[in-house]
């Protein structure tokens, strides 16, 4: 089955047999190569998950039985001494294409192999720092096997299932056990180290909170996108032509089904993808002018082609879109008479007639259907909700002048003669986030900075070989 990375219970991608199973998976920040040896393994590993991701294996179906572990195992890598091994990669890789829902090719498993590898090493660069403070301060920080077993059973929750039975639907894609606990105890011990290090330290000022308020009342009045993202970083995969190559192995994936929130947290370089790639709403000058162009041509629901800029390729997902505060949002109902353009003056009058006469037994929307109900030739119905600004010009003109509950004089368009009445009025855009909300979401991008630039140094210090 597939399972959809995640921090909370939410719709995730289909497993294979089309349930639907989410979950938490920790994500790396690494670019380093991996070997062909190994890719050649995992050309044999991958064909073997197409093989269960296209059939429906009868419900008595064992768990696939782990790979074999001891003398044929190769050294992948190197992290100050500490070995992973062919089957560590193996077994991540596996994990990924799980979690993130991306069908193996062999145009994309190098790219999953190089995401497997980056994880794997910031993993051991976590626990042996953990393990170092621990040591020369006597404290204990690294989350034990009950903390693991926890994680595991709130994911398990979130999926209306037992952690046991999670574990099961791992392993029946192959997915040994040790291999999630090994991601989630580096991941709970690396948080809790950061957090008890640095954040009874960290302040937000209260001129950091002020501008960050002026500048989304600034921006309140702008068109606004609520925007997934994936960001191929050029320095972390070799370059910018394989950045280009990695965004377009994963859109053909996103295009087949794949999550997007999945592929994300697997795949972003941005900080976004700890959330799934999820930026919010979101204003024009946030983001690369590049990446700005694009988002103005797409529709709530598309996903774009790869966007180059200077340092990688963007991937965007526009969920929705609205106009600024100062936009206003009208919603209207009409009751019409169908009218071609070429309709003689005398149709003209006889309509007319008749929409006035109605027009006083018109209360507001409330009553407008069954109004015209009795009435001969007479259509009403619910024009839903508009930008003022968007209607047409004689319906522009009448509802900028009507209050909620009003009706206009009859209206003639190409299509016909109209009576809109007004049924609500609202102004666009989102409410701005109080202070506490601003204070709390600028401690946390403060804290996954420096958890960024910490685990950058240990890399940098580090003695990272790989064969």
């Amino acid at each position: 089955m597939k399972i959809g990375a995640d921090w909370a219970p939410r719709v995730g991608a289909r497993d294979f047999k089309g349930t639907t199973i989410s979950m938490r998976i920790a994500r790396s920040v690494t670019g380093l190569a991996a070997t062909a040896s190994v890719l050649a393994l995992v050309f044999g590993m991958a064909a073997s998950a197409q093989e269960v991701a296209t059939a429906t294996p009868p419900a008595s179906t064992p768990a696939a039985p782990q790979a074999p572990r001891g003398y044929t195992e190769a050294v992948v890598a190197t992290v100050n001494d500490d070995i992973i091994s062919s089957y560590d990669m193996m077994q991540r890789m596996r994990l990924i294409m799980v979690t993130s829902g991306i069908q193996p090719t062999e145009e994309n498993l190098p790219e999953i192999q190089r995401e497997a590898l980056r994880s794997l090493v910031d993993e051991r660069l976590q626990m042996q720092e953990i393990r170092r403070v621990e040591k020369e301060q006597k404290i204990d920080i690294a989350a034990t096997e009950d903390d693991v077993n926890d994680e595991i059973a709130d994911i398990a929750k979130g999926n209306n299932m037992t952690g046991d039975q999670l574990l099961a639907a791992l392993a029946a894609q192959g997915v040994g056990p040790e291999t999630l606990k090994e991601q989630l105890r580096a991941e709970v011990s690396w948080q809790r180290w950061i957090h008890g290090r640095y954040g009874s330290r960290l302040r937000v000022g209260q001129d950091q909170v002020k501008a960050v308020q002026a500048r989304l009342e600034a921006a309140a009045s702008k068109p606004q996108y609520q925007v997934g993202e994936i960001f191929v970083d050029a320095s972390h995969v070799g370059g910018m032509d394989q950045a280009v190559q990695g965004a377009n192995q994963l859109l053909a994936q996103l295009q087949k089904g794949a999550p997007f929130p999945a592929v994300a947290r697997q795949f972003s370089a941005s900080p976004s993808a700890a959330a799934g790639g999820d930026l919010g709403w979101i204003s024009p000058g946030e983001l690369p002018t590049e990446v700005d162009t694009a988002l103005e041509q797409l529709r709530p629901g598309q996903l774009s082609q790869p966007i180059q800029v200077k340092d990688g390729v963007y991937i965007l997902y526009l969920r929705d879109k609205r106009a600024g505060a100062a936009a206003t949002l009208i919603s209207l109902k009409q009751a019409a008479i169908a009218l071609p353009s070429t309709a003689s003056a005398a149709d003209v009058a006889a309509a007319q007639a008749k929409l006035e006469a109605l027009r006083p037994k018109v209360t507001g929307c409330d009553n407008i259907e069954t109004a015209a109900a009795g009435v001969d030739g007479v259509v009403a119905g619910d024009l839903g909700e508009a930008e003022l600004q968007d209607l047409a010009p004689g319906f522009r003109e009448a509802a900028q002048n009507l209050q909620p509950g009003q009706v206009s004089a009859p209206i003639r368009t190409a299509a016909g003669l109209h009576l809109i009445a007004v049924c609500g009025k609202r102004q666009s855009g989102a409410e701005i986030p109080t202070a506490d909300q601003i204070e709390n979401k600028l401690y946390s991008q403060q804290l996954s900075m420096i958890s960024k630039r910490y685990l950058r140094d240990l890399r940098t210090s580090a003695t990272i070989e790989t064969r």
